[in-house]
Parts: structure tokens; sequence; C-alpha cells
């Protein structure tokens, strides 16, 4: 009897893998994750964990021959060992190529910038007198990045004079680096995009990000922006889409500046913490796209179901054991949905979970996730 394709592999066993799980799960696959950590919020909730470091061939090696289907959790997987799963025959999405693209900033700029779409300012640099000279060219004030590695604003620093370049390289290390100008922005938007195996694109509604210490703190959905904005938004996620290789959904977080232009900041080649609304609130959430692009499945409809969403991240606001309290009070509220990862340490800043609130207006849907969030400690 010829083996039925339904066999997913997860690299990393992160939230994003839990979400991905219980999606896959309920439509009948068999998941396996792969992360170092024993009992990892993915693990609690697929089939089987290995439990091996990313890097570990051997180990990735399994995870693929127990696979039909293999995805990623995080950009930052192994493209190489992966590209030659690819190389054997192994359905791997989003493509390795397009992991490796974007998880070079500047080579991610570059591609972005080549093919048309709108991006800030930027240059390579590769020494101090680089630094000095490219970001008297951009104009003051702009942000130093590393090219690899940098997340939730670890990579980052800001320059407003020739002076803070000495400290700002001590803080980023001897890592690749690029410069880039410093938008002067209105609004951060995201748009979840996702492309099935056949090329077929779907797109949800613009959302509204609000970042604090740049980690995500909220998502407005839709964005309160115009019209014309969110058609314009829609437009540059569906050239962003035409362009990258691979099945998926990604996350492309834009800018839209004081002069109404809308610019691409970064794109991530997979499901996204400002796309976490849609379990709720629309059609299909983006872990269930995830799901259907990669598997071959017809793409499902992005509607939102509700006239609007807030989403609010539970950060970790000390170091220790993680301790779930307030569940009573969020829940009392209406329209509000409580996420735990599942994660047995908390430690500062960390994402621990999310609450989702629908309203018939913006501002009473972000009233209740804001009141169920303050109820929520972990």
């Amino acid at each position: 009897m010829a083996h039925m394709k339904n066999r997913i592999g997860i690299v990393g066993g992160g939230q994003l893998a839990r979400m991905l799980a219980f999606e896959a799960k309920r439509m009948g696959f068999i998941v396996t994750v792969i992360d170092p950590s024993p009992n990892s919020p993915g693990g609690q909730v697929c089939d089987e964990q290995i439990v091996a470091s990313l890097d570990d061939e051997g180990a990735m090696g399994t995870l693929s021959k127990k696979s039909d289907f293999i995805t990623i959790e995080w950009e930052l997987a192994n493209d190489k060992i992966l590209q030659r799963f690819v190389d054997k025959g192994v359905t791997v999405n989003p493509s390795p190529r397009t992991l490796r693209m974007v998880k070079d900033k500047l080579s991610q700029k570059r591609f972005l910038s080549d093919n048309g779409i709108p991006v800030p300012e930027f240059a390579e640099v590769g020494s101090i007198s680089d630094i000095k000279n490219m970001s008297e060219r951009l104009g003051y004030p702009v942000m130093l990045k590393a090219r690899f590695g940098g997340y939730d604003g670890h990579g980052n620093a800001l320059l407003t004079s020739a002076a803070g370049i000495p400290a700002a390289m001590m803080k980023l290390g001897t890592r690749d680096l690029y410069l880039e100008g410093l938008v002067r922005f209105k609004t951060e938007l995201s748009v979840m995009a996702a492309r099935d195996v056949h090329g077929n694109i779907a797109v949800y509604p613009v959302s509204e990000n609000v970042h604090i210490n740049s980690i995500l703190h909220t998502t407005i959905a839709p964005a309160r922006v115009s019209a014309r904005v969110r058609k314009k938004a829609n437009s540059v996620a569906l050239s962003v889409m035409r362009h990258l290789e691979g099945a998926g959904v990604f996350g492309i977080e834009m800018f839209l500046d004081k002069r109404g232009n809308v610019l691409v900041n970064e794109i991530a080649p997979r499901v996204h913490n400002s796309g976490h609304y849609t379990i709720e609130a629309c059609a299909t959430s983006q872990f269930e796209q995830h799901i259907r692009a990669l598997t071959g499945l017809p793409l499902g409809s992005t509607e939102m179901l509700v006239p609007h969403a807030a989403m609010v991240n539970i950060l970790g606001n000390r170091n220790g054991l993680a301790k779930v309290a307030g569940l009573e009070k969020a829940l009392s509220i209406p329209g509000v949905s409580v996420h735990i990862y599942g994660k047995k340490d908390t430690r500062t800043g960390r994402k621990m979970g999310h609450i989702t609130a629908t309203g018939r207006t913006a501002e009473e849907a972000i009233k209740r996730a804001t009141s169920a969030r303050n109820y929520i400690s972990v």
C-alpha cells in the first residue's frame, strides 16, 4: 500500500511550532519537531520531539526520514543542511535559498531593492571609516545593524553622530554590519501573506503594530490607516511574494512614513507574531494556512470574521520558573482568548504567551486585550 504523505517535520520547537502543530494535528497530520530543549513548547503537543541542536546533521537527517514535508519556525535554521535535503529530493519550505537570503539582512535589503520594492536607504560597511563616511552620506541619525542573527532589537545600534561609533561597534561586536537610514515613521504595519506550492498567493488584512523596546507589544487588525495606504501595503506585499521562492506563510513588516510612503523593513520567512490575531479573527489562521500551503492543500480564506481584533504579547517580567496567574479574571472579559506557550522558565522580555481580543471597534478590542493583559502574570 502506498504511503500517504501526512508527516510534517518542524525545525525549531518554540511557540510557533506549537501553534503550527495544533493546526496540523487537527487536520490529521503526524508532526515531529527538532529542538535542543526537552519538552519544548512544540514538543509538548506534537507526536515526537527529537532533542538535538538544529545544526546536528545526523539528528536533522532523522527528522527528514520521519517527514514528507519539512518547514521551519526560525529563520536562522541551518540552510546548508536543508539545501542538502532538497538536493536529495526532500520537500523543504520555505526554500533554503530564501532562508539564506533573508537571514543576511543586507542581502535581504539588496534583494528587495533590486526587485523594485521600496526599502529604507542602506549601505554596506566594513570599517570605522566606512561607517563614518556612509553615515554622513545617509545623514544622521542612522541605524548600525548586524547582518546576521539580530532579532527583537538585538543587533541594532542607533547612531546620532560619529562620536557614537566606537560604543555602537563595542555593543555589536565584530559581526558583519550594515547601515540603514532611520525612517521617521508614522505607523508600523505588517502583512501576513501565503503562497502555496502551485504559486497561488493569499494576503491577510494589513495590521498595525506597536513595538516597545524593539519587541512587538500590540497588533491591531485591520490597521487604522486609509484605504489608499492599505491598498499600497497590499500591493507591496504581493510584489514581495511574487519574487520570493518557496511555499508557506511570510510576515512582511513595513513602515508607513510621514510622507505616506510604505517601505519594507523586514521579511520573516515563517508565521509571525503579528499574525497571531488570525487564530480568532480570520476564517483561516496563519498557522492552518502555512500547513495548507506547504502540503499542497488549497489556501483558505483570509477574510476577517470579526470587525476588529487586537493582540497583546505576554512577556516575562522576572527570571525564574514560569507560573501563570490571572486567567480567571482575564477570561471573564468578553471576546478575550489567552494563549500560554508552555515554557518552563520565564525571563524578562521573553515571549510567554499572547492575548487576542475581538471587538466592534478597534478601541474596544484594544481595551479588552489590554485589560486582560493586566490581569495575567507569568
